[in-house]
């Protein structure tokens, strides 16, 4: 069936018009990068992360050229890391160090780096339940600590070097506290020369940490298992003299497993 003109004309309005709709016109579309930037700023102070990413990847893209995009670059790794997309976050952090290398804002892409690292491995339920942080995955906790300490170290007088430095010591001991997981995890199977391996490499490794009476007392356990006693006491030698005060040392020197603790883990105090 043939239509006749006038409903082919008023077919073709309709349907041309639904790309005209409000909802699908781009408001931002004439917006200088001034407005752009202004705009994306608002949103982030508004918690409204999502549409902060939209005005400064627009932003970038128009203006790649402007002081305006340069900045982008740095809130947008920011609005990422708010709206929990790590990967994301880090990618732009990153490309904001290699563009901007001398820029005064550059050591707060490094912090910003380290932050997003050390939260990533932190899921919805660490929000409400307690748990210690040093039995997530290596991997990030080790990004994080990088992160952190290149920022200490080469940009001294930053406004973020303080905490930086706190958070490298935090990170250390974090770093010693899951390898003390470890060995203890193979004590418990019985894989007493993993355990000493690992325990040892705390001691050589992360020293003025928490975590190196930890692995004496491991190894001490260890090689007494493997009937090495000479090593065993080796050990207890070293624990004795450097942690007198250890409460699993006389339960050691008698010949005795230490009291376990409550809790999953019995060696952390």
């Amino acid at each position: 069936m043939r239509l006749s003109s006038p409903i082919l004309i008023m077919l073709l309005l309709v349907t041309g018009g639904c790309s005209l709709l409000p909802e699908q016109i781009d408001k931002t579309k004439e917006w200088p990068a001034s407005k752009l930037y202004s705009e994306a700023k608002e949103s982030l102070d508004d918690q409204n992360y999502e549409q902060a990413i939209d005005y400064f990847e627009k932003l970038e893209a128009r203006f790649p050229f402007g002081r305006y995009a340069q900045q982008a670059q740095l809130e947008i790794a920011y609005a990422y890391y708010k709206y929990e997309e790590p990967e994301s976050a880090i990618a732009a952090a990153d490309r904001f160090i290699k563009e901007n290398p001398r820029h005064p804002n550059v050591d707060y892409a490094w912090y910003l780096k380290g932050l997003v690292n050390y939260n990533r491995g932190a899921t919805f339920l660490d929000r409400w339940l307690p748990q210690d942080t040093s039995e997530r995955d290596l991997s990030s906790m080790r990004d994080a600590y990088e992160d952190f300490y290149h920022l200490a170290r080469y940009y001294p007088n930053s406004i973020y070097t303080a905490d930086a430095a706190q958070r490298v010591i935090h990170l250390r001991n974090k770093m010693a506290r899951y390898e003390i997981h470890v060995a203890d995890y193979y004590l418990r199977r019985g894989a007493y020369i993993a355990t000493t391996n690992r325990s040892q490499y705390v001691v050589e490794n992360f020293q003025r940490t928490p975590a190196v009476s930890d692995a004496l007392i491991l190894m001490v356990r260890a090689y007494r298992k493997l009937e090495m006693n000479e090593l065993a006491d080796d050990a207890l030698r070293v624990l004795r003299t450097n942690y007198p005060l250890d409460p699993s040392l006389e339960a050691l020197e008698q010949g005795r497993d230490p009291k376990q603790k409550s809790g999953w883990f019995s060696w952390f105090r």
